[in-house]
Protein backbone atom coordinates (compact mmCIF):
# COMPACT_ATOMS: atom_id res chain seq x y z
CA UNK A 1 0.00 0.00 0.00
CA UNK A 2 1.56 3.20 -0.36
CA UNK A 3 1.73 6.57 2.14
CA UNK A 4 -1.35 7.66 1.52
CA UNK A 5 -3.19 4.47 2.59
CA UNK A 6 -5.19 5.10 -1.35
CA UNK A 7 -4.80 0.95 -2.18
CA UNK A 8 -2.65 -1.18 -3.07
CA UNK A 9 0.52 -0.93 -5.99
CA UNK A 10 -0.30 -3.14 -9.08
CA UNK A 11 2.62 -4.78 -10.03
CA UNK A 12 3.54 -4.76 -14.02
CA UNK A 13 3.03 -8.06 -14.75
CA UNK A 14 -0.45 -7.38 -12.90
CA UNK A 15 -1.27 -3.99 -14.73
CA UNK A 16 -0.58 -5.16 -18.09
CA UNK A 17 -2.70 -8.21 -17.43
CA UNK A 18 -5.76 -5.91 -15.92
CA UNK A 19 -4.93 -3.75 -19.55
CA UNK A 20 -5.15 -6.79 -21.56
CA UNK A 21 -8.30 -7.55 -19.64
CA UNK A 22 -9.56 -3.60 -20.10
CA UNK A 23 -9.25 -3.84 -23.64
CA UNK A 24 -10.93 -7.20 -24.37
CA UNK A 25 -13.89 -6.05 -22.09
CA UNK A 26 -13.82 -2.68 -24.75
CA UNK A 27 -13.75 -4.37 -27.96
CA UNK A 28 -16.75 -6.92 -26.19
CA UNK A 29 -18.84 -3.83 -25.64
CA UNK A 30 -18.06 -2.19 -28.92
CA UNK A 31 -18.87 -5.49 -31.25
CA UNK A 32 -22.40 -5.60 -28.59
CA UNK A 33 -22.91 -2.26 -30.14
CA UNK A 34 -22.26 -2.60 -33.52
CA UNK A 35 -24.46 -5.57 -34.15
CA UNK A 36 -27.29 -4.01 -32.36
CA UNK A 37 -27.11 -0.94 -34.19
CA UNK A 38 -26.78 -3.61 -37.52
CA UNK A 39 -29.90 -6.27 -36.21
CA UNK A 40 -31.83 -2.91 -35.02
CA UNK A 41 -30.81 -0.31 -37.94
CA UNK A 42 -34.39 -0.47 -39.72
CA UNK A 43 -36.22 0.27 -36.35
CA UNK A 44 -34.09 3.10 -34.75
CA UNK A 45 -34.99 6.37 -35.09
CA UNK A 46 -32.53 9.21 -34.51
CA UNK A 47 -33.24 10.24 -31.21
CA UNK A 48 -31.88 6.44 -29.99
CA UNK A 49 -29.10 6.47 -32.24
CA UNK A 50 -27.70 10.12 -30.43
CA UNK A 51 -28.44 8.10 -27.26
CA UNK A 52 -26.40 5.18 -27.80
CA UNK A 53 -23.46 7.39 -29.37
CA UNK A 54 -23.12 8.90 -25.83
CA UNK A 55 -21.35 6.20 -23.83
CA UNK A 56 -17.74 5.96 -21.58
CA UNK A 57 -15.84 2.64 -21.18
CA UNK A 58 -14.29 2.42 -17.76
CA UNK A 59 -13.43 0.20 -14.62
CA UNK A 60 -14.27 0.98 -11.58
CA UNK A 61 -14.74 -1.48 -8.39
CA UNK A 62 -17.76 -3.06 -6.78
CA UNK A 63 -18.14 -1.25 -3.82
CA UNK A 64 -20.16 -2.54 -0.27
CA UNK A 65 -24.13 -2.98 -1.41
CA UNK A 66 -23.34 -3.59 -5.25
CA UNK A 67 -22.62 0.42 -5.66
CA UNK A 68 -20.52 1.33 -8.56
CA UNK A 69 -18.83 4.96 -8.92
CA UNK A 70 -19.25 6.54 -12.23
CA UNK A 71 -15.45 8.36 -12.65
CA UNK A 72 -15.62 12.67 -12.72
CA UNK A 73 -14.45 12.81 -16.25
CA UNK A 74 -16.95 10.34 -17.75
CA UNK A 75 -20.38 12.15 -15.15
CA UNK A 76 -19.10 15.45 -16.66
CA UNK A 77 -18.51 14.40 -20.35
CA UNK A 78 -22.11 12.67 -20.19
CA UNK A 79 -23.50 15.42 -18.25
CA UNK A 80 -24.65 13.17 -15.64
CA UNK A 81 -25.95 14.43 -12.66
CA UNK A 82 -26.98 13.33 -8.99
CA UNK A 83 -30.53 12.11 -10.14
CA UNK A 84 -30.01 11.26 -13.55
CA UNK A 85 -31.36 7.95 -14.53
CA UNK A 86 -28.43 5.75 -16.29
CA UNK A 87 -28.61 2.30 -18.37
CA UNK A 88 -25.34 0.16 -17.50
CA UNK A 89 -24.33 -2.72 -19.35
CA UNK A 90 -22.11 -4.71 -16.65
CA UNK A 91 -19.15 -7.32 -17.90
CA UNK A 92 -17.01 -8.73 -15.12
CA UNK A 93 -13.17 -7.98 -15.83
CA UNK A 94 -11.83 -9.77 -12.76
CA UNK A 95 -12.73 -11.42 -9.58
CA UNK A 96 -10.58 -11.25 -6.72
CA UNK A 97 -12.03 -14.29 -4.73
CA UNK A 98 -10.44 -16.89 -3.11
Amino acid sequence: MTEENDGPAWPPTMFSGMQEMSEQAMETQQEFLSQMMQAGAGGLDMNQLGAMSQTATFKTRVQSGGRISIPDAEREALDIEEGDIVQTVVIPVKRNRE
